[in-house]
C-alpha cells in the first residue's frame, strides 16, 4: 500500500532519530555519510574533497545552486569543470564527446530526490544524463541532500518524487529549458560495492526539491 504523505511532510526536516537511522543504513550499504548544520559548511567540505586537476561534473541541481556550489565548481581554477567544457562544444558535431564527458567524470557532484531509512537512494531524471556517472562512470560521487528528503519507506520516496519533486522540477524546467520535465528514468541505489566511492553530505536545512 502506498503511504500518502502531505506536502508539509515532504518539506519537514528529519528528526535526529531519523537522521541517525538513515546514516547507519547508508553506511552499512557502503555509502560514506557526513552531516552538517548548514549549506555553507557542506559547500566548503565538498570543495575540499575534490582533487586538484580532476574533471568534475556538477549535475543540474537546485540544491547545489542554493548553497553556491554550482558557481564555485563552474568557475574553479584548480580542477576542470565539465559543464564549462560542455558549453564550448557543438551539440550537432561533438555530441559523442559531450556524452563521454558527462558519463565518466572523475567526480560527480549532485543531489537526490529521496533517501529511505533503509538506506535506499532514489534519483529521478528526464534525460538520465547524470545516472550513468552515478551508477558506475564517476570515480567519486558526492551528493548534497537536505534532510527534508529523508523518508520512511521506498513507497514514501516514490510518492515524494511524483507528488512533490516533479511539479517543482517541471516548473523550473519550463523556465530554464522551455520544456516540461518528466520521470522518464528512475534509479534506486540499494548499496555501493566500492566502499567510499559515494559520499552523502546531509544538511539540516531545506535544500532543493
Amino acid at each position: 500500500m502506498t503511504t500518502n504523505l502531505s506536502h508539509s511532510e515532504f518539506t519537514q526536516l528529519a528528526s535526529e532519530k531519523q537522521i541517525e537511522k538513515t546514516v547507519q543504513a547508508l553506511q552499512a550499504h557502503g555509502i560514506r555519510v557526513v552531516v552538517f548544520e548548514t549549506g555553507e559548511e557542506a559547500r566548503t567540505y565538498v570543495l575540499d574533497l575534490i582533487p586538484n586537476g580532476a574533471q568534475v561534473y556538477d549535475s543540474p541541481s537546485r540544491t547545489l545552486e542554493v548553497i553556491g556550489l554550482t558557481e564555485q565548481i563552474e568557475h574553479a581554477n584548480r580542477f576542470q569543470a565539465v559543464r564549462a567544457r560542455l558549453s564550448t562544444l557543438d551539440r550537432a558535431t561533438q555530441h559523442r564527446e559531450m556524452r563521454t564527458l558527462v558519463s565518466a567524470p572523475d567526480v560527480l557532484v549532485g543531489s537526490v530526490q529521496a533517501i529511505t531509512e533503509q538506506g535506499e537512494v532514489l534519483i529521478a531524471s528526464a534525460s538520465g544524463s547524470q545516472l550513468g556517472a552515478a551508477v558506475f562512470g564517476a570515480s567519486t560521487v558526492i551528493w548534497v541532500v537536505g534532510t527534508q528528503k529523508l523518508v520512511r519507506t521506498l513507497e514514501d520516496g516514490l510518492s515524494r518524487i511524483r507528488e512533490y519533486s516533479l511539479p517543482l522540477e517541471n516548473e523550473r524546467a519550463q523556465q530554464v529549458y522551455g520544456q516540461a520535465s518528466a520521470i522518464n528514468k528512475l534509479l534506486t541505489i540499494n548499496a555501493e560495492h566500492e566502499p567510499g566511492r559515494i559520499t552523502m553530505v546531509l544538511v539540516k536545512q531545506q535544500l532543493g526539491f
